[in-house]
């Protein structure tokens, strides 16, 4: 009997989080290991509970993710970016309210690159006038 599951790619900088709901009891794993040593920072896994916690889903679904790429303020983003998509796969009712929270746009802000005959992004080398 295949189980019913649904799924949500998110994205954040350069990190990408492939996201399974299953119903369950609540548990998370990312990278096959539990939510609570995979992100230590309480921070970062207040981040991902958002949609869950707006939804009232927390304790209906088991999340399985896979996140790959960035840091762990990237990937935590991801994640929930993942989430936010499967919950609405899993009911669409809930995109009023999770666009509400600003949770469904994907964030476009990625690292500019370095350019070519200067010091980074942004910055100049020193002008010299003599």
């Amino acid at each position: 009997m295949a189980e019913t599951q649904y799924y949500g790619t998110g994205r954040r900088k350069t990190s990408t989080a492939r996201v399974y709901l299953r119903p369950g009891t609540g548990e998370i794993q990312i990278n096959r290991k539990p939510f609570d040593q995979y992100f230590p920072n309480e921070a970062l896994r207040m981040i991902i509970r958002q949609p869950l916690q707006l939804t009232e889903t927390a304790s209906k679904f088991d999340i399985l993710v896979n996140v790959a790429g960035g840091g762990p303020a990237g990937q935590a983003g991801a994640v929930r970016h993942g989430i936010t998509r499967a919950l609405m796969e899993f009911n669409a009712d809930l995109r009023p309210t999770l666009k509400q929270a600003g949770l469904v746009t994907r964030d476009p802000r990625i690292k500019e690159r370095k350019k070519y005959g200067q010091k980074g992004a942004r910055k100049r080398f020193q002008f010299s006038k003599r």
